[in-house]
């Protein structure tokens, strides 16, 4: 070894060393902090048991006083205990692996070096100023994922700062302890990324924070009141990116979005694989529902078809659903369903005039003005506000009417003797009982006589547009539509910013609901136009966002870092154009087979998942294309292996062997995968082929019965 290369190795060592005694003191640090929360929450116990009893004695005379007290009590003392909470899970969390990156650098304005460790959360103690570790979402750990050395700047409170990176590090830190370090000359280091993207399902989606790229963190710190398009190939990253970016914004924007964040994803399986993301993220309060359950959380229906029954039926082909689902998703049908309310507009109220008493107290021209003068509002507010006039109107009648016989009946009395008073007062009486029973009885015909104001619910009038056919998911874009055009229909929670993932399955229409009813300005929109299962008229309705919501920006992503080399290549044969670049991360090549019996073709599954188990897969998918194909293989595999079949939208998916049809897959990535498919079934362009071998993370198997 040359002088040159022992000084070198010499020098490695030392850092190394340097390093390992900061992680080290760093660990000792988290440790003596999450102490210290242990004793703060100890001591806010404590205060709050003597300032109860205080607040008990204080005010026992005084009920209110005593209630308005705990209820301001209680809100501080939970607010307080969430913060205590929150960062007691962040720490303990840390002190296993207390940051992943380095960054050396100049700001140019005062031209001296400084540097900062980047963790998953950040760290800085009640005695020092300067933080020990920064949370990556803060703006200087941008400086991280810069895509190279040099001169760059970052995005601070106040305005752009100017820096000079000099190095950039990464750390291994596994148990408290450092494994191994790289230094990064350009972007992040590929012995990081190949780390991370070779490992198990479950751990990678955690991991990402490590190995956000350049390209990636650019759309994570996007501004928030912005709509953000990213159309990114499978394993791209980018529900990674989206539940990245609500964690960059809940961290930068916590008092404006806390409990304001709204994610829509494709089935309740795969919300329930990326809720543990989030909070692993140290996030809370953000709102994770399908499309589904955010339309019927307002309409209140119990008769939709499945998603697994729509699924099969549009992939099995069913020529007569397909046609109504193309139209009901199309351009053309947004257009009939405006002129059908603006029909309603013109025509759906026969206008009368009302009558009280047989006598016109509001002419039908009066009440036509009425619909002109609040033509802004939606017609059947419009309507009720009108009618609530028109009571008021006959309130006013009836009171005119009431005070008229009063005045008669104090007039007549005052003009009898005493002894013409003892003989008629009684039939006095009851004539003004009567004349009052009559105005009332003409109150309630007046009333009644409006009954031409009342309408149809918004589902009925769209039941009457659909033929009373069973409602799908296609339906209930637009009964919120017409409930929005027609009611006026608002969210009752206030949403900030909405995330949509697998959004290359939505319709303009669902697009154009979700901006009425949430009115919001940011927007998290990530799919991928190559996996759209779901025909289509017009052009995949992502890629048309401009034509519906404000200041969008679209961000092609073409690298996958989910897959092997080789199982990208084969998924690429399924696609026409947009091919997709595997980061080179080689790997088996994928294994495609004939089979002649379902006999055969089962011993060979069994065989396989023999095989990965022994290899030490942790999760492992047979996908088929649809629920009878996977009920079949199913059935035949469970006489064999112990093995899981995910058939519905609300089975829980952690780990292990699964038979899943195609349609639930989507979203959801596994160590391995065996897809099954029919052989002479299959076209040059075959999306649900390109879906189902872009699941697997190393190893894919083809097998055709």
């Amino acid at each position: 070894m040359s002088n040159k290369e022992l000084e070198f190795e010499i020098k490695k060592e030392l850092e190394f060393e340097m390093e390992n005694q900061r992680v080290e003191d760093t660990v000792d640090l988290i440790k003596k902090e999450i102490r210290n929360y242990i004793n703060k929450r100890a001591s806010l116990s404590e205060q709050l048991v003597e300032t109860r009893k205080k607040a008990l004695e204080e005010y026992r005379d005084d009920e209110d006083k005593l209630i308005e007290y705990f209820d301001h009590e209680r809100f501080v003392t939970e607010e307080s205990f969430k913060v205590i909470d929150r960062k007691f899970k962040e720490l303990t969390i840390l002190q296993t692996s207390p940051y992943f990156g380095k960054v050396d650098f100049k700001e140019k304005e005062f031209d001296e070096e400084d540097k900062i460790y980047v963790g998953r959360f950040g760290l800085t103690p009640e005695d020092v100023y300067e933080p020990v570790v920064v949370d990556w979402r803060a703006p200087i750990a941008a400086l991280f994922y810069a895509g190279k050395l040099g001169d760059t700047y970052y995005e601070a409170p106040l305005g752009k700062v100017n820096v000079d990176i000099i190095g950039k590090r990464q750390f291994i830190i596994k148990k408290e302890k450092l494994v191994g370090m790289f230094d990064s000359e350009l972007d992040v280091k590929d012995e990081i990324l190949q780390m991370v993207l070779s490992k198990k399902a479950g751990e990678k989606l955690k991991d990402i924070i490590m190995t956000i790229q350049a390209e990636q963190d650019n759309i994570i710190r996007q501004p928030r009141e912005k709509t953000i398009v990213v159309d990114g190939a499978a394993g791209s990253g980018k529900t990674t990116i989206a539940l990245h970016r609500v964690a960059y914004l809940l961290y930068n924007y916590r008092k404006a979005l806390q409990d304001k964040v709204l994610i829509l994803g494709p089935n309740d399986i795969f919300m329930e694989y990326i809720s543990t993301v989030l909070p692993s993220l140290g996030e809370i309060g953000v709102r994770q529902q399908t499309f589904t359950e955010f339309a019927l959380d307002i309409v209140d229906l119990n008769n939709v078809m499945s998603f697994r029954e729509y699924m099969e039926r549009v992939i099995n082909k069913d020529e007569e659903f397909i046609k109504d689902m193309l139209f009901k998703t199309s351009e053309k049908f947004i257009k009939e369903l405006d002129k059908f309310i603006e029909l309603l507009n013109r025509q759906y109220f026969k206008i009368k005039d009302l009558s009280f008493d047989k006598k016109v107290i509001v002419q039908e021209d009066a009440i036509k003005e009425l619909f002109v003068y609040y033509k802004d509002m939606p017609l059947f507010r419009r309507s009720a506000k009108i009618k609530r006039i028109l009571f008021s109107k006959i309130k006013d009648t009836r009171d005119e009417k009431i005070r008229a016989i009063e005045k008669w009946y104090k007039k007549s009395l005052e003009e009898l003797n005493v002894e013409q008073r003892n003989l008629h007062e009684a039939d006095f009486s009851f004539k003004r009982r009567i004349m009052i029973r009559e105005v009332i009885q003409s109150v309630m015909d007046a009333k009644r006589s409006l009954e031409w104001l009342d309408n149809e619910s918004c589902l009925e009038l769209y039941n009457g547009l659909n033929r009373n056919k069973v409602l799908t998911i296609d339906d209930l874009a637009p009964i919120l539509y017409l409930k929005i055009k027609l009611e006026g229909l608002k969210l009752e929670d206030e949403i900030k910013h909405v995330v949509i993932d697998e959004a290359q399955d939505y319709s303009l229409l669902q697009f154009k609901v979700i901006k009425e009813l949430t009115n919001c300005k940011g927007y998290t929109i990530v799919g991928d136009k190559n996996q759209r299962l779901i025909p289509s008229l017009d052009e995949v309705p992502m890629m048309r966002l401009k034509d519906v919501l404000e200041d969008v920006e679209y961000f092609p992503l073409n690298k996958s870092y989910r897959s092997t080399k080789e199982i990208m290549e084969y998924a690429n044969n399924y696609l026409k154009e947009d091919k997709i670049i595997p980061i080179v991360r080689s790997g088996k090549e994928v294994v495609q087979k004939d089979f002649l019996s379902m006999g055969k073709l089962n011993e060979e599954i069994i065989d396989t998942i023999h095989n990965l188990r022994e290899k030490g897969f942790e999760s492992v998918a047979v996908i088929c294309k649809n629920l009878e194909e996977t009920k079949k293989i199913a059935s035949m595999l469970k006489e064999k292996v112990k093995i899981k079949v995910l058939d519905r939208e609300d089975i829980v998916y952690n780990k292990g062997e699964v038979v899943i049809p195609s349609y639930f897959a989507k979203g959801l990535e596994f160590d391995a995968v065996i897809a099954i498919s029919e052989n002479n079934k299959e076209t040059s362009e075959d999306k649900t082929m390109y879906v189902m071998a872009t699941r697997a993370l190393h190893e894919l198997y083809v097998y055709k019965i």
